[in-house]
């Protein structure tokens, strides 16, 4: 099946372009494809841009882009995989598929009845062609005339390809159309002419791409197309009638469903790391959540992020409108698992000594989390950040840490490791003084004033101490372009003690971050 200039139809519907316009795609200053309305007015493909415009003052130019192109030919490669499933995409505008002649009766009925499908959808140029092989189908169909077909009968691909001209080879890009021009100079202009020739003299002559042309002009094209296979649907859903206005019935009721989740992914050798949860009201999604896990969801997992997704501060278990996420408003009718992120099963295989250890340890999590709330338990995760404190972010338990600041970017400012052992939730004042007992202060141009000579951190653990040796300063400059605290500086110290700490030397004063052990 073949849609003539795909491609200015593709950029037409995204520009909101008539059809009937004269326009053509170009990229690198050529026309790589236009529509009848501009070949009328002399324009062709090839042609270089200001040739095409001289040709066509009122050309519409388009840029190039396949990915465009694709898309916009989604609809029909579904539209005839409803009729006859099989359907491989050559490209976008041509399609193959394994003529479906008995199922419609012949094979007549059966280009029929895909054209028919494919205008009432939209495509309003429309050919197919049907034959013994891929490239005799194909130019069947560009003999064809719009929303028809051409059906080349049993064995008579041949004698069907003698008569084409070669220039038809020129839509096979660069490769066929320097086919073509030597063919030309040569004084072949059929492809009878070219299949005539010796097949050793063809392969010393034209290479192996006149080789494999001279074949399929013989009718002897072995080419096979790969089906595309439809995606699964791996979303699995559980109604419910009548509708249910409970927290724990709702969380009851999805307890198979979430099992079947689970196996139904297990049978394809693939696990769910991110989900999203719907839950449906008179019709309406009035609940939609994506949860992430750090390994895989299992089906208790699952029904958990129901119970979270759904409960409400509620009196006597009836749901009730909150105005967080995830709360309903009306009883529930129906439950949706859609998989967000899939990936195959070998990637979370469990070591060789097994994981008993670690899944009663989320066992156990799982079940503190139901009774203190999602929010309730939290683990530690690392991100990219120039003090220790802003290194660190905490993530519910179960959830995937996202947003999170990159690890491997440069950082400027921050200390190098080994990272401290203890990082203060609080920053404690402290106090740096030099030999002189003046205040240690560092300059806008990131000089220090004085040594270290002396430290004390308020608290009465740490009292004033010598300083055996420090290192630094790392000046940082954050957040200045929203007057932000200025340059501020870290220094690791060494007390008298054998003892290390972190200092931060800001523009209103020392405090101590964190402590080395």
């Amino acid at each position: 099946m073949w849609c003539p200039d795909w491609s200015v139809v593709a950029a037409l519907e995204e520009f909101g372009g008539p059809s009937r316009l004269p326009a053509a795609v170009v990229h690198a200053n050529l026309v790589e494809v236009c529509n009848g309305a501009a070949r009328s007015q002399g324009v062709r493909r090839g042609q270089r841009r200001r040739d095409a415009q001289a040709a066509c003052p009122d050309l519409l130019l388009l840029p190039a882009n396949p990915d465009r192109d694709a898309r916009a030919f989604e609809p029909v490669l579904a539209t005839v995989e409803d009729l006859r499933p099989g359907v491989a995409a050559l490209r976008p505008g041509l399609l193959a598929v394994r003529a479906p002649g008995q199922a419609y009766g012949s094979e007549t009925f059966a280009a029929a009845t895909v054209a028919e499908a494919l205008v009432g959808c939209g495509v309003k140029d429309v050919r197919l062609g049907v034959a013994d092989d891929l490239f005799a189908a194909e130019h069947a169909a560009r003999a064809a005339d719009a929303q028809s077909w051409t059906i080349v009968p049993a064995g008579g691909s041949p004698a069907f390809l003698r008569g084409l001209p070669v220039t038809v080879l020129q839509d096979e890009g660069a490769p066929g159309r320097e086919l073509v021009s030597l063919l030309q100079r040569l004084g072949i202009r059929s492809l009878g002419g070219l299949a005539d020739l010796p097949a050793e003299a063809v392969g010393h002559r034209l290479g192996a791409y006149g080789a494999g042309v001279r074949r399929r002009a013989r009718g002897e094209d072995q080419s096979l197309f790969a089906a595309r296979t439809p995606p699964p649907e791996l979303d699995v859903a559980v109604p419910f009638e009548p509708p249910l206005d409970s927290v724990e019935a709702i969380t009851f009721s999805v307890r198979r469903t979430a099992e079947r989740f689970v196996s139904q992914l297990a049978g394809r050798q693939l696990v769910a790391t991110g989900v999203r949860v719907e839950a449906e009201s008179d019709g309406v999604v009035c609940s939609s959540r994506v949860w992430m896990h750090p390994r895989h969801f299992g089906a208790r997992d699952l029904v958990d992020r129901v119970h979270w997704q759904l409960q409400s501060a509620d009196v006597g278990g009836s749901l009730r409108a909150r105005k967080d996420a995830g709360a309903v408003r009306a009883p529930i009718e129906l439950v949706r698992f859609v998989p967000e992120v899939v990936e195959p099963a070998a990637a979370h295989g469990e070591a060789l000594w097994g994981s008993a250890s670690d899944d009663l340890v989320e066992r156990g999590v799982a079940r503190v989390q139901g009774m203190i709330g999602f929010d309730g338990v939290l683990s530690p995760v690392l991100q990219g950040g120039r003090s220790p404190a802003s290194r660190q972010s905490l993530v519910p338990w179960g959830e995937r840490a996202v947003d999170l600041r990159p690890l491997d970017r440069p950082w400027p400012g921050r200390v190098p490791g080994p990272p401290p052992v203890r990082v203060f939730a609080a920053p404690r004042d402290a106090q740096v003084v030099d030999a002189s007992d003046h205040d240690v202060r560092v300059t806008d141009r990131g000089a220090v004033t004085g040594a270290p000579a002396r430290f004390r951190a308020e608290g009465g653990d740490l009292p004033w101490q010598p300083v055996t040796s420090w290192a630094g300063p790392w000046p940082t400059d954050e957040s200045w372009w929203s007057g932000g605290s200025g340059l501020s500086a870290r220094f690791q110290v060494v007390g008298a003690d054998g003892r290390a700490w972190l200092l931060l030397r800001a523009p209103d004063g020392w405090s101590l971050e964190a402590a080395y052990d």
